[in-house]
Parts: structure tokens; sequence; C-alpha cells
């Protein structure tokens, strides 16, 4: 939430990250030429000069490439533990971005329309309440604004018995809801699960608070994937939307 002077304060309750960050950060790396990320960073577009918000920021990887690209950027993500390990990487090389541990619904997060644009890397899955946090979205984005996301396909089927589909073993595609996954290679969603919802769900919310998409993504699996199972047939396996905020009140 914002102090009376604009500033940035407040407490995140306890996030299922919070136990895993070293792990996340270690897994994570620094790299930002995974098909998803990368997508997510061009499908922004140019952002000089612009206000961004990361939302669901984790250790910062994002965030600072985009402020590198010449954005002002605020990072928020509900877990303290990751917002520590991107206040340390800000410490040891300035960028100018300031980080918050808040949960992203949080109604008093941002009162006014601040920014020019808001991205979220992977972490609309994590965030429990999807509607909660549109509603951040739509409040803080400027009309004719940007928000951009990343996520795991929601048709993405698995990749063999090792890679966990979007959804349970067990429960098909419409069986929406957060789950842990138990596949071999899955290492982050064993450990912190992962909400699955279904393509109309998503778009539903988006339009429920005015988010109008302008184009989409969806970014082909690694070629080591490929490589590793010859005889597998591509699958759609990420998706990242760029969508526009209406006027205030038109939702």
């Amino acid at each position: 939430m914002t102090g009376a002077d604009g500033s940035l304060v407040g407490m995140a309750a306890t996030a299922r990250y919070d136990e895993v960050a070293d792990f996340y950060v270690t897994e994570m790396g620094a790299g930002l030429d995974d098909p998803a990320t990368a997508a997510l960073l061009d499908i922004a577009g140019d952002v000089t000069g612009r206000r961004l918000l990361d939302l669901a920021c984790g250790q910062g990887r994002v965030a600072r490439e985009l402020a590198r690209r010449g954005a002002r950027v605020t990072g928020v993500d509900l877990s303290a533990a990751l917002v520590e390990q991107a206040r340390e990487a800000e410490a040891s090389g300035r960028l100018g971005i300031e980080y918050l541990a808040a949960d992203a619904g949080d109604d008093a997060l941002f009162q006014t329309a601040a920014f020019d644009g808001v991205v979220c890397n992977f972490g609309v899955s994590d965030i429990d309440d999807l509607d909660a946090a549109l509603r951040t979205v739509r409040r803080v984005v400027r009309p004719g604004g940007f928000f951009a996301a990343s996520l795991l396909h929601p048709c993405f089927p698995g990749w063999t018995d090792n890679v966990s589909p979007s959804w349970p073993r067990g429960g098909g595609y419409f069986a929406e809801g957060w789950w842990r996954s138990q596949a071999a290679r899955s290492l982050l969603r064993r450990q912190v699960g992962s909400n699955h919802r279904t393509i109309s769900t998503y778009l539903n919310a988006l339009v429920s608070h005015d988010l109008v998409i302008e184009s989409v993504a969806e970014p082909a699996p690694p070629s080591t994937w490929l490589a590793e199972n010859p005889d597998m047939d591509p699958v759609p396996t990420f998706l990242v939307l760029r969508c526009i905020a209406g006027p205030i009140g038109s939702a």
C-alpha cells in the first residue's frame, strides 16, 4: 500500500514461495531466453521512459531487464523472501527499482492509476484470487496502458510422464483449482503447486475487467524438449497475452 508521501509500505502474508526461495532463484537463474519470458518481453514492446509494475516479480529477473530497457519499475510479490533477494540484487547493481512485499489482490495496494503498464511473468497461476489481482491491474494502469502476462498454456497436456500437464492427472482440462504436481521433472510445481484455469476462465476474467486483448503469442516448447523426445509432436506449451486497459469505470 502507499503511505501519505506516496512511498510503498506494507507487509505480505506468508507465501508458498517463502520456503523455496533459494531453490527458485537457483532453478530460474538470471537468463531471459526461455520461450515464455522472451515472448513476454517482446510483446511488452518499447518500454523506454514508461512506468511499469512487475506483478508477482519474484526475485526481480524480469523487473531488472525492463529497467535495463529504460523503464521505471516497481516490483510486487507476496513472497517476502523473494522480494528480499530482489532488493539484494538492486543493492548490488542499482537500476532504480522499488520492491514491495504485498498481496497482488490487496485493494489497498495502490489507489490511483499510476502505471503505463503491468507485466506478470508466470505469476497468474500462482495467484489464488485471479479476480482480485485483475482488479488491481485495472486500478493501477492508466487508460490505454497495457497488461502483459505469460503462463503455462492452460491446454498443455504434459510432456512425457516426467513433466506435468496444466491440470492434475485424472482430473482433465476442466478440473479447475489449485493442485500439486508429482511429476519427476516438475520440481517447482511439486513444491508450490499451481492454479489451473481454463482458457475461457482467463478470457472472461479479462473481459470482466475491461482488459481488451490486443495480441497473443503461443511460444513453441524449448528445442531441447524436442531433441530429447523426437517422437513426440509439439503441443501448446506457453501462452502470452497483451491487453489494453479501457477507461476507468467502463467495466
